[in-house]
């Protein structure tokens, strides 16, 4: 058995090794561009270049080193016709409930506002929110929405939930459907992003949606940046009806330094490293995948290319 293995930033020697170590029996090459690919059984691949494309007709399946599908279902019609499987979670839940727990219990203790105060000297006790009016509403409630809501509901405070689908999870109120999207909103005070990039939600969260959310709310992304209209958001920051926001995920990467989320002290900024791919994980899970696959038996985290993930 021959795998590609190939990565968007060249960096494959260490999953070639791993990847050698979990599936003894299959040989891996790499591709560069402008060469012509050996044959290969199956792909193991992210970002791949555009050229490379053609040359992936002649496999069984592609798996991706990440849970995201959204950056090779851009190529549309130029992928091959092969299943493309996704990893499911590899560690990266609980690295995603740290990052939500960690913004908004900052937000809930005001722990900002104690570490603006403490930059100019001052010691000024603030009286405390209450917890029962800061419900956390999740959108996308897979594997990663899940584990933030379970954490999230672990402190004490109010959780609802918004999917696609119709869901029900014990203690969560549970909203599906464009239809019920404002009731969700308009009950949430920190609202979480955690949905796949899709045409449905590419600029989902414009200002007419994010005007929904209460005065004060609080808005914590970690999905794709696409999905969030950037200058809306700035706008009803500024006009206070929205008191800020933690991004990690926005729609040019890296940010642009002439962006104005740099500019605004009410948005905190990290460089999308809320969950990050534990490599050892993701190649077992990918070789148990593999492995699955050759037997013919059912393999999990297939992508649905009509829905986007």
């Amino acid at each position: 058995m021959r795998i590609l293995l190939y990565r968007g930033d060249g960096e494959i020697g260490a999953w070639a090794e791993d990847l050698a170590r979990a599936l003894p029996g299959a040989e891996t090459v790499g591709w560069q561009e402008g060469e012509t690919l050996p044959a290969c059984d199956h792909a193991v691949l992210w970002n791949p270049a555009p050229s490379l494309l053609p040359q992936l007709a002649q496999l069984k399946a592609v798996f991706l080193m990440g849970a995201g599908a959204d950056a090779i279902l851009k190529f549309g019609d130029a992928l091959p016709d092969v299943p493309i499987v996704r990893l499911g979670d590899t560690g990266m839940a609980v690295q995603m409930a740290e990052y939500v727990a960690y913004a908004t219990l900052r937000y809930f203790r005001r722990f900002d506002e104690y570490e603006e105060q403490a930059r100019h000297g001052l010691w000024t006790p603030l009286p405390a929110h209450e917890k029962e009016d800061f419900t956390v509403g999740v959108m996308g409630l897979g594997k990663l929405g899940l584990r933030v809501v379970e954490t999230m509901r672990s402190f004490g405070f109010p959780v609802r939930g918004w999917s696609r689908t119709p869901k029900e999870l014990p203690g969560v109120d549970c909203f599906a459907g464009m239809e019920a999207l404002d009731a969700f909103l308009s009950g949430t005070r920190v609202l979480v992003s955690l949905l796949p990039l899709t045409n449905e939600t590419n600029n989902l969260l414009d200002r007419r949606r994010l005007s929904t959310l209460p005065r004060g709310s609080y808005v914590i992304n970690v999905a794709r940046g696409a999905q969030l209209a950037e200058p809306d958001l700035l706008t009803l920051i500024r006009a206070g009806h929205i008191a800020g926001a933690t991004l990690d995920v926005f729609r040019n990467e890296p940010l642009p330094a002439p962006h104005p989320f740099w500019e605004e002290p009410r948005i905190t900024i990290t460089p999308h490293i809320s969950a990050i791919t534990i490599r050892g994980e993701a190649v077992r899970q990918i070789a148990e995948k593999i492995a699955a696959f050759e037997a013919g038996n059912p393999v999990d985290d297939i992508v649905d290319r009509n829905l986007g993930y």
